[in-house]
C-alpha cells in the first residue's frame, strides 16, 4: 500500500514537472518567426549576336565572377577590327611634319633678315641706296606671309587627320567592346542553377543563357508581426535555425539586412508566433552558408 502511494506521488510529481516545462517552453516560444531560405539569383543574358562557340557550364557547377565560361562567334567583328586598324594606320600616315615642311622657308627668312641688317648698316654709312633696302624689306614681308599661310594650311590638314583618327579610334573601341561582350561570364561568385542554351546554338542579344545564384551569402525571408517590428533594426544580430533532419536544428549567426516598410497578409505557408496576426512584415536575415542550407528550406529565427 505504501509502495502504491509512493508510485502515485511520483507520477503526479513527474506530470506536474512536465506541465511546468511545457508551459515555460510555450511562454518562451521555440521561434519568433519562420520563413524560407533564398539566394541572390542573376539571369545572365547574351550581349552579342552569333553562334555560341563554347559554353563550359553545367547545372550545379561553382563559378567565379568574371571568369570566361564560353564565347560567341567573333569572326566578323575581328575582320572589322583589322579593317579599322589598317584605315587608322593609313590615315595617321597623312599627318604632316610641320617643322620639316616649313624648314626651308624659315631658313630663307633668316637669310633675308641678315641681308636686311647688312643693308641697314650700308644705308646708314651711305654705301647703299634706300631702294635696295626697301626691296629686301618687301621680300622679307612676302616670305613671312608665305610662312604663316603654309603653317596654317599644314596645321589645318593635321587637325583634319586628327579628327579622322579619333573617329576611327572610336569605331575601333566600339568593335572591341562588342568583341568583349561576346565573352560569356558570371557577374558574381556562385553556383549555376539553370542552363538555358548549348554550344552551337544561335545567341541573340538579350537571350537568357544561364541562371547563377550566390549560395554562400544566403538569406532567410521571414515574417514578423507589428509587435516584433519594434524589436528589430537593420544590422541587428539574430539567431537563425535550419532543419537538420532528425538530429534537430543547425544554428547560424544572422544579420538583419532588410525590413519591409509595408505590411502584408500572412502567407499560408508561414507560421508566426502570434497565430492571430493577419498582417505581417517581411524581413531578410543574411547568413553565411556552410553548404548545408539549401534554397527553399524552411528556417526559423530567434530574436535575443
Amino acid at each position: 500500500m505504501q509502495s502504491m502511494n509512493y508510485n502515485m506521488k511520483s507520477a503526479v510529481y513527474l506530470l506536474g514537472l512536465a506541465v511546468l516545462l511545457f508551459s515555460c517552453h510555450n511562454e518562451d516560444g521555440e521561434y519568433d518567426a519562420t520563413g524560407v531560405f533564398e539566394t541572390t539569383e542573376v539571369i545572365v543574358s547574351a550581349q552579342g549576336t552569333g553562334e555560341i562557340m563554347r559554353f563550359d557550364i553545367d547545372e550545379g557547377k561553382t563559378v567565379d565572377a568574371e571568369v570566361e565560361l564560353g564565347y560567341i562567334d567573333t569572326v566578323q567583328l575581328s575582320l572589322k577590327k583589322q579593317e579599322l586598324l589598317a584605315n587608322l594606320e593609313a590615315t595617321d600616315s597623312r599627318r604632316y611634319d610641320v617643322a620639316r615642311q616649313i624648314a626651308s622657308l624659315r631658313e630663307e627668312i633668316a637669310t633675308q633678315k641678315r641681308e636686311q641688317q647688312r643693308y641697314q648698316n650700308l644705308v646708314q654709312a651711305k654705301a647703299a641706296n634706300q631702294k635696295q633696302l626697301d626691296d629686301i624689306n618687301a621680300r622679307l614681308a612676302t616670305l613671312e606671309k608665305q610662312l604663316a599661310a603654309q603653317t596654317e594650311t599644314l596645321e589645318n590638314g593635321n587637325r583634319t587627320v586628327s579628327g579622322q583618327v579619333r573617329m576611327l579610334e572610336a569605331q575601333l573601341a566600339q568593335v572591341e567592346d562588342q568583341i568583349g561582350k561576346c565573352r560569356i561570364s558570371s557577374p558574381i561568385n556562385g553556383t549555376i542553377l539553370s542552363k538555358y542554351a548549348e554550344a552551337g546554338e544561335l545567341a541573340s542579344q538579350g537571350r537568357a543563357l544561364f541562371k547563377v545564384g550566390d549560395i554562400v551569402n544566403m538569406y532567410l525571408r521571414a515574417y514578423i508581426t507589428a509587435d516584433q517590428l519594434t524589436e528589430l533594426k537593420i544590422g541587428q544580430s539574430v539567431r537563425v535555425f535550419a532543419d537538420e533532419g532528425e538530429s534537430g536544428h543547425r544554428e547560424y549567426a544572422g544579420t538583419v539586412s532588410w525590413i519591409s516598410d509595408k505590411a502584408e497578409f500572412t502567407p499560408k505557408t508561414i507560421q508566426t508566433r502570434d497565430e492571430r496576426a493577419n498582417l505581417v512584415y517581411a524581413v531578410k536575415i543574411q547568413i553565411q552558408n556552410d553548404g548545408f542550407v539549401k534554397r527553399g528550406m524552411y528556417g526559423e529565427i530567434k530574436i535575443d
